[in-house]
């Protein structure tokens, strides 16, 4: 779920006025599951310590948000960029692809849609795309940011933002339009006969 106008602007001023830790935490509940959902595609394994470590960096920061660089909303998915980076840089390692989450609510989506068949074609499609492009639509698509936000947790100009994404979508869509070997025969038994 998006934040409302008015939530963002509680935030900025939460992190701006906070000298206590017990005062942070409204804006902790606020954008703790978003946060969390960002770190588990990304690493599941990780999330929890990721999470923590997300917030105490941003108390540890909250001096360095400047409002006109964008949302609070923004500001944090930043500081959780720069976590899991830290992370990959010490684990030596790199996501390719995110993995889906073993609760991950989209997964009865894509069983409702039959898009499960459709998920390896779209994990090998994400992991083919350059890095800055595909955090950049995982941002905007998992993480529900705005590209302007994207832009600024990426730490690019909105336009150059605007211009991968619309690349990004370009090259995914031509990815999955690509013909897919044909199915194997599926015989229909049980309730379904």
């Amino acid at each position: 779920m998006v934040p409302d106008h008015d939530d963002s602007d509680s935030d900025a001023q939460l992190i701006r006025s906070v000298d206590d830790a017990a005062a942070f935490t409204p804006l902790v509940e606020r954008h703790s599951s978003a946060l969390h959902g960002y770190f588990a595609r990304r690493v599941p394994a990780s999330a929890d310590d990721l999470l923590a470590e997300t917030w105490l960096q941003a108390f540890a920061t909250r001096r360095t948000f400047d409002t006109s660089r964008g949302s609070a909303r923004a500001w944090l998915f930043g500081v959780a960029r720069n976590v899991l980076a830290g992370y990959l840089r010490r684990a030596g390692r790199e996501v390719t692809s995110p993995a889906p989450a073993a609760s991950d609510p989209w997964q009865a989506v894509d069983q409702r849609l039959d898009a499960a068949a459709l998920a390896p074609a779209l994990h090998r499609a994400l992991a083919d795309l350059p890095i800055g492009e595909r955090e950049l639509i995982l941002l905007v698509t998992w993480e529900h940011l705005t590209p302007t936000e994207a832009a600024a947790v990426v730490g690019i100009p909105a336009g150059t933002a605007r211009s991968r994404l619309h690349r990004a979508r370009s090259r995914l869509r031509e990815r999955l339009a690509q013909p897919r070997p044909a199915r194997r025969h599926m015989t229909v038994t049980g309730d379904l006969a």
